[in-house]
C-alpha cells in the first residue's frame, strides 16, 4: 500500500468516529413506559418465557441474528501473528461485510489466549449470546482441533471461515474452472501450494465433489508433503502424504491441470506453467501478492484458466461471497451446526449463479465489464446481490434434510421472497404488484410495452429480468444490429423476434402511417411534412408514444436517456392528457428504512398554481391508493398552519380548500412544515384538530424545486438510491417517464405498473 492509500485507510478509520461498527437498539427508549418495558421490570417477562422453554431467546432478543466474530490474531491474513488487540480492525470489517451483504448483527471478540483448550472453553462459555460462531485467523494446526471442540462442545453452528469459507468458494471456483478447461474432475492431477487451514480444507472439500485423493499433490515451504517426512508434519497434513522421491513444487507440477495457491506470492514460476498440461487452470489466491500475476503466466502460454484473490484481476476468489449467507440460511432454521451437505450446497449454488448473465448492481460496482461465462468470467463477483437468494436458500434446506433445523422452514419459496429485501429494498412494496403484472400476462392481457430507449444497457439488462420473470412483453426501439451486438456484448439471453419484439428506427413497414399520423396531428403546429418524416426517425419517444397511440404497444418506458421535458414534449403532442386533466405531474415513491413517502410533483410544474397543486395531489392519492397504499396527503411550505406569511403558505391553503371540496374523503391537511407532515405528535401539539392522522405518506411540495431537492435528497441520504418513480399522472395513456439516474431495478418496477396501468385502463 502507498503512503496515500495507507493515509486515506487510517482516516478511514477515525473519522467521524473511531472503527467501523456501532450498536444501534432496535426499539425506542425515549419515554418512561419504554424504559419499563425495555428493562426493569418488563424484562422479566422475557426472561421467564425463556426459562420456560429456551427456544422463546430467539423470539425475543436478538441471538437469532447475532453471530460472533472470533479470534486470537494469531494467523491475520497477510500480516501473520499480530495478536487480538491488532486483529479487531480486521474483525470489525468482517462485521461490516455480515450486516452489509445478510443484514446479520455481529459482535466481534477478540480473545488474548493462544492456549487452544483455553480458546475453546473461553468460546463454548460464549453460547448463550450467539446463534452462530464465525472462527476466524487462528493458526494451523491449531484451528482444526479448535474447531473440532467447539463443534462436539456448542448446540449452534460454528464455521472456521478460513477452512470452510474459503474451501467453498475455492470449490466452486474449481468446478466452474474445469467447465471453462473442459476437464473432468475425476482425471485431473492437482498440485497445491500451502498446507495451512485454508489449503487443507479445500482438499477434504473437493474430494467430496468428487475429486480422488492420489490425484492431490501438496507443496510447502519444505516442499513436497512426502511419507517420511520429519519436518512441518502433523496429523491433517500427513493425510495427503505421497510416496514418491519429487521433492518440489517445480517437479510435481509438471503435467498438472490444477494448480491450487494458498501460500506466498511469486512461488509459481514461468517455466512450471509451461509444464503444465494443455488449457491449465491456475488458482493463484495468496494476497496480496498472488502465487503468479495473471499478466506473467498468459506471457507464457495463452490456454490459461486463472483465478486470483485480488478485485483487480477477473475471477476473483472471495470469501465473502459465501460466508453471510451460510449464517443466514443456518440462523434461519435454527441451525445446530453446518454440516457438510450444508457447505456442498453453498458451493453448487455459487457455482450455477456464474453461469446467469450479469445484473445491473454488478454491472455499477464493477465498471460494467462485459462478463460471460468462460475464462474471463467463472466465479461470481462479491457484489452480486443475488448471493444471498441463491446460497441462503439452498443451505437451509440441506440443513433441513440432514435434520439439523430446529426451526424449518415451511414455504421455502415465501423465504426466498423475504430474502429479496436484501437484494432490492423495494422487494417488498413490489411483491403484490408483480405477482398481479405476471397474472395480467398469464391471462392475455395488455402487456406489450415499449421501451424507447431500447439499445441502453440499463434497459437491456431489465428487459432480460421482465422477460425472464413474465413480467410484461417488451418492444424494443432499436436498431437490430445494434441490439444483437449488445445483448451478446453483456451476456444476455434475449431472442429477439422471440423474447421480444423490435421497432426498428431506420426502418419498419408502420412507419410511412406513423409519421403521416403524426404530420395529422402536428400541421398546425408549425411542423411541415417533411419535419414529420424526419422527426419520427430520429425521436425514439415520438416513435414509442405513436405505437401507443396507434395500439400497436399498449404502454411506454421512456426517458433513460434524455431531458424529462423533451420526452414530455413528445408524449403531450401524440397522447396528451386524460379527460378532464388540465395538468401532469411526476410523483416518486421513496422507500426508506422506517417509512415509504411519495413526492409530488418532482419534474414537471416550475411554479404550479393552486388549482394544479390541488388536480395533481388528488391524481397522486388515487396512483397510491391503486398501489394498495392509503393515502396521508400533506401540503408542505415553509408556513406552518398560518405562522408565516409566505406566498406558499396562501397558495397551499388554497388548493387545501379546493382538494377537501372534490375529494373529501381524502385525508390531507396543509400548509405544514415537513417535520409536522412525518410527526403526528408533533403535528397535534400545533394543531390537535389537524385533519391529517398518523405520519404523512405523501408529501405535495409547492414548486418543483422544492420537490426535485427534497427528492434527491431522501433518495441518496436516507433511501440508499432506492426509488420506485417517476409516475407520470395526467396523461390519457399507461406512460411513464423515468430520468437518466434510473437503475435496472427502477426500470423493472416501472414496467410492472405500466401493465397494471394498461389493464386498468381497459
Amino acid at each position: 500500500m502507498n503512503q496515500t492509500d495507507r493515509q486515506a485507510a487510517l482516516e478511514y478509520h477515525q473519522y467521524p468516529s473511531p472503527g467501523k461498527i456501532s450498536v444501534t437498539a432496535s426499539k425506542p427508549l425515549v419515554t418512561q413506559r419504554d424504559l419499563t418495558l425495555a428493562y426493569t421490570p418488563g424484562v422479566a417477562a422475557a426472561c421467564e418465557e425463556i426459562v420456560a422453554d429456551p427456544l422463546n431467546a430467539f423470539r425475543y432478543t436478538a441471538r437469532g441474528n447475532l453471530v460472533g466474530v472470533i479470534t486470537n490474531g494469531t494467523a491475520v491474513l497477510g500480516l501473520g501473528n499480530i495478536g487480538a488487540l491488532a486483529s479487531k480492525p480486521v474483525m470489525e470489517g468482517k462485521a461490516v461485510l455480515f450486516k452489509k451483504f445478510a443484514g446479520i448483527d455481529v459482535f466481534d471478540i477478540e480473545i488474548n489466549e493462544t492456549d487452544p483448550d483455553k480458546l475453546v472453553t473461553i468460546i463454548a462459555g460464549l453460547e448463550a449470546t450467539f446463534g452462530g460462531i464465525n472462527l476466524e485467523d487462528i493458526k494451523a494446526p491449531e484451528c482444526f482441533s479448535v474447531e473440532r471442540q467447539l463443534r462436539e462442545r456448542m448446540k449452534i453452528p460454528v464455521f472456521h471461515d478460513d477452512q470452510h469459507g474459503t474451501a467453498i468458494t475455492v470449490s466452486a471456483a474449481f468446478i466452474n474452472g474445469l467447465k471453462v478447461a473442459g476437464k473432468k474432475i475425476t482425471e485431473v492431477k492437482v498440485v497445491v501450494s500451502g498446507a495451512g487451514a485454508a489449503a487443507l480444507g479445500c482438499l477434504e472439500l473437493m474430494m467430496d465433489l468428487g475429486l480422488p485423493l492420489e490425484n492431490i499433490w501438496v507443496t510447502d515451504i519444505d516442499g513436497v508433503v512426502y511419507e517420511g517426512r520429519p519436518t512441518l508434519m502433523d496429523p491433517d497434513k500427513q493425510r495427503y502424504a505421497r510416496h514418491t522421491d519429487l521433492r518440489t513444487l517445480a517437479q510435481v507440477i509438471e503435467g498438472a491441470d490444477v494448480f491450487l495457491g494458498l501460500s506466498a506470492g511469486n512461488v509459481l514460476k514461468k517455466e512450471m506453467v509451461a509444464s503444465m498440461a494443455e488449457r491449465p487452470l491456475i488458482l493463484a489466491l495468496a494476497n496480496p501478492t498472488p502465487e503468479i500475476l495473471p499478466e506473467v503466466a498468459l506471457a507464457v502460454r495463452d490456454d490459461i484458466v486463472m483465478a486470483t484473490g485480488r478485485s483487480d484481476y477477473p475471477n476473483q476468489v472471495n470469501n465473502v461471497l459465501c460466508f453471510p449467507y451460510i449464517f443466514r440460511g443456518a440462523l434461519d432454521v435454527g441451525a445446530t451446526s453446518i454440516t457438510r451437505a450444508m457447505e456442498v450446497a453453498a458451493v453448487y449454488a455459487i457455482a450455477t449463479l456464474a453461469e446467469e448473465e450479469q445484473n445491473d448492481v454488478v454491472a455499477a460496482a464493477y465498471g460494467s465489464y462485459d462478463l460471460a461465462f468462460g475464462p474471463e468470467y467463472f466465479i461470481p463477483k462479491p457484489f452480486d446481490p443475488r448471493l444471498i437468494v441463491r446460497i441462503a436458500p439452498a443451505v437451509a434446506k440441506a440443513a433441513m434434510e440432514d435434520g439439523v433445523a430446529t426451526r424449518p422452514i415451511a414455504d421455502l419459496d415465501a423465504y426466498v421472497e423475504q430474502l429479496q429485501q436484501f437484494v432490492y429494498h423495494s422487494g417488498a412494496f413490489m411483491k403484490p404488484l408483480f405477482a398481479a403484472a405476471k397474472q395480467r400476462v398469464r391471462d392475455g392481457g395488455k402487456a406489450r410495452i415499449v421501451f424507447t430507449e431500447g439499445e441502453d444497457e440499463r434497459v437491456l439488462r431489465a428487459v432480460q429480468v421482465i422477460v425472464d420473470e413474465k413480467l410484461a412483453r417488451p418492444i424494443l426501439v432499436g436498431r437490430p444490429a445494434v441490439l444483437l451486438a449488445r445483448i451478446q456484448k453483456f451476456g444476455l439471453r434475449l431472442r429477439l423476434g422471440q423474447d421480444v419484439e423490435v421497432t426498428s428506427p431506420d426502418y419498419d413497414e408502420r412507419f410511412h402511417q406513423y409519421w403521416t399520423t403524426y404530420w395529422d396531428l402536428m400541421c398546425r403546429e408549425g411542423i411541415t411534412k417533411e419535419m414529420a418524416r424526419v422527426e419520427m426517425r430520429r425521436r425514439l419517444t415520438l416513435i414509442g408514444a405513436m405505437m401507443v397511440r396507434l395500439g400497436d404497444a399498449d404502454g411506454m418506458i421512456c426517458g433513460t436517456v434524455g431531458a424529462y421535458h423533451d420526452h414530455l414534449r413528445y408524449v403531450d403532442q401524440v397522447i396528451g392528457k386524460k379527460p378532464g386533466a388540465h395538468t401532469y405531474a411526476a410523483m416518486n415513491i421513496l422507500l426508506l428504512d422506517q417509512r415509504t413517502v411519495a413526492l409530488v410533483d418532482t419534474h414537471v410544474n416550475d411554479d404550479p398554481t393552486a388549482e394544479q397543486i390541488a388536480e395533481f395531489t388528488i391524481a397522486a392519492a388515487e396512483e397510491l391508493a391503486l398501489l394498495n397504499l392509503a393515502p396521508k396527503a400533506a401540503l408542505l411550505s415553509r408556513s406552518n398552519f398560518g405562522s408565516a406569511s409566505s406566498a406558499s403558505g396562501s397558495k397551499m391553503r388554497q388548493a387545501l380548500k379546493l382538494i377537501t371540496e372534490r375529494a373529501p374523503a381524502l385525508e390531507v391537511d396543509g400548509e405544514m412544515h415537513g417535520d409536522c407532515a412525518l410527526d403526528a405528535t408533533l403535528r397535534s401539539q400545533i394543531l390537535p384538530d389537524s385533519r391529517l392522522t398518523g405520519s404523512a405518506n405523501l408529501l405535495v411540495c409547492p414548486n418543483v424545486d422544492a420537490g426535485n431537492i427534497a427528492y434527491n435528497l431522501l433518495k441518496t441520504a436516507a433511501g440508499s438510491n432506492v426509488a420506485v418513480g417517476p409516475f407520470l399522472l395526467g396523461v390519457n395513456a399507461p406512460v411513464h417517464i423515468l430520468t437518466s439516474s434510473s437503475t435496472v431495478r427502477r426500470i423493472i418496477n416501472m414496467a410492472a405498473l405500466t401493465v397494471l396501468d394498461a389493464n386498468r385502463s381497459s
